[in-house]
């Protein structure tokens, strides 16, 4: 591997790495390839066979090919995947150059995981040491996200691609059906007709991530104008909603997933693991009677999001957050209600040191009046009726 700045390891733990760790065995992989496990990330160089000494657990390899040099040496878009390595593990993987990703069919036959077992010692010189230095910041990142959760998470490709798959929503094989569509040869006369006339596109089957789904409706069905208002206030129905659908026996699942959304946005490259963190933030952040209820929740989110802000770039907040203020005004609300009345008093002094700690880190300001005056805009069922 090239550029791989590791740092000295503890001779005994490098031992115990050398002994009980997996091992990626990934072969035919071109050189240039940026290739990279968990927080770490390398170009492939011209001897590089695979990854050894991998500590046992949840892993994300990921890697985007690369176009030669004299093809303009661009960088394809990221795929990456989750991966539970067990000591002494081998996973085996060849480079499809057709499809520009690592087949992991061969992991299946023993006998050539056995034959590679055999001659580790060869392969030895061609493997890269798991870069050690991360493994800390890995961990904190995921200690909250199991095997079987990072499992149900990820799409049934097992594929996690920075790039939506996406094909028509109608296939149009005969002509009748391309002779029903609208017609592409005329000038547009709107931007909406222009619209109208792109097909509608959708996710390949099989490669959407698979989140909790958050509810449109923050309310329950029958709910009065007064109960709505209330729970657009205090989103506890919906976030008890998502709980109970999705994460009904192990509720702190639910940190695993926002853990899951963050590794898939800040390592994957993929927004809509981005969009998915805020909506789970701000479901979690402005549920003040769940809060109420479920401590362990609540002290468990200060630990994800204390790790999760300080891998953020300083400039991530300039670029995309702040254009709405998002994460400012949504700790914001999630303060105001952990200094509220009926919150557990260790929750509560937990949030203060946290509200402290973001404060000096990022100087923003929790104590200012972000929109204190403005309305709460609330969308009522067409069948309700205000009088």
């Amino acid at each position: 591997m090239a550029n791989s700045n590791s740092v000295d390891m503890d001779p005994d733990v490098a031992l115990r790495l050398f002994e009980e760790g997996a091992t990626l065995v990934l072969l035919g992989v071109p050189q240039g390839t940026e290739l990279g496990i968990d927080c770490k990330s390398w170009q492939v160089g011209p001897r590089f066979k695979g990854v050894k000494m991998i500590p046992p657990g949840l892993h994300f390899l990921h890697y985007s090919s690369v176009n030669s040099p004299s093809c303009g040496g661009e960088i394809g878009p990221k795929t990456g995947l989750f991966l539970t390595l067990k000591p002494k593990d081998i996973l085996l993987a060849n480079w499809d150059p057709k499809e520009e990703d690592l087949d992991f069919s061969a992991s299946q036959n023993e006998e050539e995981v056995n034959r590679i077992r055999a001659t580790l010692q060869d392969l030895d010189p061609h493997l890269g040491p798991y870069p050690y230095e991360v493994m800390r910041k890995w961990v904190s990142l995921t200690d909250r996200l199991s095997e079987e959760l990072a499992n149900n998470l990820q799409p049934l490709s097992g594929r996690i691609c920075a790039f939506s798959d996406v094909i028509p929503e109608l296939q149009l094989r005969h002509t009748k059906d391309r002779a029903e569509q609208p017609r592409n040869d005329t000038a547009c006369q709107s931007m909406k007709e222009g619209l109208n006339r792109l097909p509608r596109m959708k996710q390949r089957e099989g490669t959407e991530l698979r989140f909790s789904v958050i509810p449109e409706k923050k309310y329950p069905a029958g709910a009065t104008p007064a109960e709505i208002t209330q729970c657009s206030l205090d989103l506890s129905y919906a976030l008890e909603t998502v709980l109970e659908k999705n994460h009904e026996l192990q509720p702190l699942n639910l940190l695993g997933e926002l853990q899951f959304a963050f590794v898939c946005f800040l390592i994957g490259n993929v927004y809509e693991g981005f969009e998915h963190w805020k909506s789970l933030l701000a479901l979690l952040c402005r549920s003040e009677e769940t809060m109420r209820k479920r401590k362990e929740l609540y002290l468990g989110l200060i630990a994800v999001l204390y790790h999760q802000l300080g891998e953020i770039p300083p400039d991530f907040f300039v670029d995309i957050v702040s254009q709405s203020n998002f994460l400012t005004s949504t700790l914001q609300d999630f303060f105001q209600f952990s200094s509220g009345p009926g919150i557990d008093g260790t929750l509560r002094k937990r949030a203060e040191k946290f509200k402290a700690h973001l404060t000096k880190k990022f100087r923003w300001d929790f104590d200012a009046d972000l929109d204190d005056c403005a309305p709460v805009v609330v969308e009522l069922p067409e069948s309700v009726t205000v009088d």
